[in-house]
Parts: structure tokens; sequence; C-alpha cells
């Protein structure tokens, strides 16, 4: 029998209605899907193969992240992947996106140490990406990226943020754990948050946070839309790594994490149902996030 968790609707391939399949997703859309509640389901990818099989089932947004250091180049993290490797994966998902009609709209992170010494540096590198096929780029940091981020939404250059568990610099938080766990970090992510809205950011990625203040979070901002991973159902979107989703994870599996390739036809049909659960709520699981 079909359930939510594990199959598109029979009358909406992939989860869109026919108009929502065609129709090219723009940086306006989300603060639009934000309004009427429809939830933003976005991916990683890093080749044009699954960047093109992604769109056409139905993504939303596909983000280039720099966790292909992990995924892609085997490493420990991120913080060895250069603007180079970010370009290069990036011209590469554009294309597979442009094979298939477009509709994704792709954001690419910038790498550690291609932002943080000045905002010149951060355009630079933002300009970058973008003539490589990204329509959005996305910083990790708090209060003192706000700045930036502004610099550069003010320059024509749209911005994702991301708080909680930030992967650039995950020595510095002791290791892959959960943030926002005591008042005063909690208030931390409040502040970072309002202000990376009021610098203009347009989505923000919350990583590894309570689930609870992830929903208040998102309650709190006006416009910018929260995308979560580790975060609960209460944000205004989701983000899984394509490799995590689809069960072929080098490392250990996160227990947030939902193998969408069990059950499926295909890479195709696990792309589908993973977009269907998040646009009905049943992804993710907020059991899996009492952190």
């Amino acid at each position: 029998m079909n359930t939510p968790e594990n199959s598109p609707s029979s009358a909406a391939p992939y989860g869109l209605r026919p108009a929502e399949a065609q129709k090219k997703v723009t940086v306006p859309t989300f603060a639009d899907m934000r309004a009427r509640g429809e939830k933003i389901a976005m991916l990683t990818a890093y080749d044009a193969t699954f960047a093109a099989v992604a769109d056409a089932a139905g993504v939303d947004t596909l983000l280039v992240g720099d966790s292909l250091g992990m995924v892609c180049q085997g490493g420990n993290g991120t913080v060895g992947v250069t603007l180079e490797d970010m370009a290069y994966h990036t011209r590469c998902v554009a294309e597979g996106v442009r094979r298939t009609g477009g509709r994704s709209l792709i954001v690419a992170d910038l790498p550690f140490g291609s932002y943080q010494v000045s905002k010149e540096q951060a355009i630079t590198s933002a300009v970058a990406l973008m003539s490589a096929g990204a329509q959005m780029v996305k910083l990790e940091g708090g209060g003192w990226v706000a700045e930036t981020a502004r610099f550069l939404v003010e320059r024509g250059v749209p911005v994702c943020g991301h708080l909680g568990l930030t992967p650039q610099t995950v020595s510095s938080l002791g290791g892959f754990r959960v943030q926002g766990r005591t008042d005063e970090a909690a208030a931390r992510l409040r502040e970072d948050s309002a202000a990376l809205e009021a610098a203009g950011a347009t989505m923000l990625v919350l990583e590894m946070v309570p689930a609870a203040l992830a929903a208040s979070i998102t309650a709190d901002l006006a416009v910018c839309a929260t995308i979560g991973i580790g975060a609960g159902r209460g944000t205004a979107g989701q983000v899984l790594v394509l490799h995590d989703m689809l069960g072929i994870n080098l490392g250990r599996m996160a227990k947030f994490v939902h193998n969408f390739m069990d059950g499926s036809d295909g890479v195709k049909d696990a792309i589908a149902r993973y977009v269907h659960a998040v646009k009905s709520g049943s992804f993710p699981d907020d059991a899996k996030h009492a952190w």
C-alpha cells in the first residue's frame, strides 16, 4: 500500500502539480512557498547526471555543497575544498539541470577561506560561482557574516545563510555536535538568524539544532525560508546530502537521515519519494530529533 513516506502522489508525478513541474524556481519562489506553507525540497548535487535526475524528480533547489570534500573527494571534512573545486562542480550541476529543462535553482557553497578575509574577497568568490552557474551562494556563520551577506545582496548576489552545526568550523565547535542546547546558545542562534534576515538572506540552513528551537526561529523570521537538516520538521524546508539519502554514505549515517533507496525502483524514484515526503511533511521524523 502506498504511504506518504514511500510513494509520490499518483495524481501528481514526483509530488508536483503539472504546472509546477515546468515552472522555473527563482529566488522569489522561496518566499512565496513559505507564505503559502509549501515545504521546500533541497538536495545536494555534485555532477551533471545526478543533477539532471534530481531536477527531473522535482527537487526545488540543488545545493552544490562543499560536502563534496567528503562524498566525492573522500576527505574527513570540508575545509580542504577550494573555490576552483566548487566552480568545477557547479558548472557540472548547471549543465545537468540545463539538460532537463532547468527547473531547480542552484545554490553553491562559498568554501572555507573564500569569504572570511574581506567583503571584496567574498564578492570575487561569489562571482566565480555564479559565473559557473549558481543562482545563489551559501556561507556559514553568525553575526560576523551578516555584513558580508548584506554586501553581497546589495550587489545582486542572492545569499543563503548557515547556522547551527557549521562544518567549516567544526573543529572550533568540538566536533559534529548539536548546537543551541543551552539558553545562551539558543539566544545566539535567534540573534544570528534575525541578523542574516535583516541583511537580506533569502534562505537559512539550520543544521543539527533542537527541533523546537528550529521551529521557533522559523516562526520568528518574516520572509527568510529556513531549511533544516537534523533540525526537525518545523522548518520551511529540508535538505539532505544526496549520497546519504541514497544509502551510500562512506561513513556512519546520521540518525536523522532516511535511506530513500529502500523499496525504490531506482535513483529517480528514490529522489521523487524524498521530494514527496518533504512536501507532505512525513519527513523528517521528529522522534529522531529529540536532541
